[in-house]
């Protein structure tokens, strides 16, 4: 029996709700810079072996006959990023834009109210992003089985088994076995611990916290309702003042201001007396820094994993990923080395947990590149900066087919565009007009204009920007089909 029919069957027989998953993809991740930045964060970022994104994965892990379209929770800047991303993979599902970020409880409470307006019975399975995980039969199974006690009314943890006494989680106790194998309830909640406490537990038996969750939404809205009141309260105001955009949900702004910043771990789990934990038998990762991303790689005979154009020399233990400029390594062992067109990351292996330390060091001298990336990405397109200095910019620029820029106009700076690929209908003070490879459109200061690819292929273009001020916020939207002001 194949693997999809053996659910169908399994589905049947337990009498087992279709799954709803609440992916939550609005983080940061900055121990992954300088590849992940606010900007383009590393869940949308492709660091599989297989050319897609950790999001990707797992909005496809979660499309089987098992679940319903998921819901996913993410915040403005990233909308178009998500839609484009779920078209990709050819999975639809219900695009929540938070206004602002205000920790994972929000995002439960949102998640759970729509699951439970979809369906009273339903059940949730609350996932992050940006994890990895090895042998999806083993994922779904366990899903499915911790399904069954939440049916009960438990609000089950998938908990990891330690594969090392690690600080950068918080760990689960155990107590007394449950229904299902490999079940328990939860004897209690650790922080993230010290180095020997964290040997402790793993000599115990603890297990991670791996921050995926299981739960009947009337369940979790119940439990919400008695530990987190304002919470619920404000993320009820929050949807029922929303709107539509375009394809997405979007948040009131107000009343989603109003609720409380904190985990869903606090506010409910280390206080709900309905907690449960399944043991997971799937490999799991968070990919949160660069030695976590080697660890998932496969590493070639010297143990080191090589991206992009490199080179190396009497190195071994080592992740050199470039993404640009041609990278070489000579005599070390165990070190990262990420190459971008604008930023360069050298560090010892053991030490990749700092990076977080680092952008934080690098915001406060005031880089840039601390947060932004060089490509920027838009509902159009992407844009990337080639060169700027005094009274000029030059950017090339990328049009999607059918993509179309908004009608702008800008006070400080003139624009010529030479078309280098492709072809682009050119819009100004009301004059339409189609220019193609090797030609070039003038817009002088303060004009309306606009463009658009209405071909197949992508269009690019060079700007060059000449005027006493260059600045993005010297743009003056009249009209835009992405809804953006």
């Amino acid at each position: 029996m194949a693997v999809l029919e053996f659910f169908d069957f399994m589905s049947e027989f337990d009498g087992l709700p279709s799954i709803t998953p609440i992916i939550m993809a609005g983080g940061s991740g900055t121990r992954l810079w300088p590849v992940s930045r606010e900007t383009m964060p590393k869940q949308f970022i492709n660091l599989m072996e297989d050319g897609r994104s950790t999001f990707q994965e797992t909005l496809l892990r979660v499309s089987g006959p098992d679940f319903v379209r998921p819901i996913v929770i993410t915040g403005n800047d990233f909308r178009f990023v998500v839609a484009e991303q779920m078209k990709a993979v050819d999975v639809e599902g219900e695009i929540v834009l938070e206004p602002e970020r205000r920790d994972s409880a929000a995002a439960v409470a949102t998640g759970a109210l729509i699951g439970h307006e979809r369906d009273p019975e339903s059940i949730c399975l609350v996932l992050a992003a940006d994890h990895v995980v090895q042998n999806a039969e083993q994922f779904i199974a366990n899903c499915r089985a911790a399904a069954r006690e939440a049916r009960g009314g438990r609000i089950m943890t998938l908990g990891i088994t330690p594969t090392q006494p690690s600080t950068a989680y918080g760990y689960i106790k155990c107590g007394a076995p449950l229904g299902e194998e490999g079940a328990f309830d939860i004897d209690r909640f650790v922080e993230k611990p010290d180095a020997e406490h964290a040997k402790d537990y793993v000599a115990q038996g603890f297990l991670w916290n791996g921050g995926n969750f299981l739960f009947r939404s009337e369940t979790m809205l119940e439990e919400l309702e008695e530990y987190a009141p304002q919470v619920l309260e404000a993320a009820r105001a929050a949807l029922a003042g929303g709107h539509r955009d375009l394809d997405f949900l979007r948040l009131d702004g107000a009343a989603f201001a109003l609720v409380p910043k904190i985990s869903i771990d606090y506010a409910v789990m280390e206080n709900t007396r309905r907690a449960g934990v399944m043991r997971a038998t799937f490999g799991w990762s968070d990919i949160g820094s660069w030695d976590s991303i080697y660890d998932i790689k496969t590493p070639d005979a010297d143990r080191n994993v090589l991206e992009g154009p490199v080179s190396v020399l009497g190195t071994s233990g080592s992740l050199v990923r470039s993404e640009g400029p041609l990278t070489t390594v000579v005599g070390m062992e165990n070190v990262v080395v990420v190459a971008l067109s604008d930023a360069v990351l050298v560090a010892d292996k053991s030490q990749a947990p700092r990076v977080k330390e680092l952008v934080v060091q690098l915001q406060n001298d005031g880089y840039g590149e601390a947060t932004d990336h060089l490509r920027i990405h838009r509902p159009w397109g992407w844009y990337q900066r080639i060169d700027i200095g005094d009274r000029f910019q030059v950017k090339h620029i990328c049009v999607k087919p059918g993509g179309t820029l908004s009608l702008q106009r800008h006070h400080h700076r003139a624009e010529h565009w030479v078309i280098v690929h492709g072809t682009a209908e050119v819009t100004i003070d009301g004059v339409v007009k189609h220019y193609h490879e090797n030609e070039a459109a003038y817009l002088p200061i303060g004009c309306t204009h606009r463009m658009h690819n209405p071909g197949k292929i992508d269009l690019k273009i060079i700007e060059v920007q000449v005027g006493s001020y260059t600045g993005e916020d010297d743009i003056v939207r009249i009209q835009d089909i992405y809804a953006r002001t």
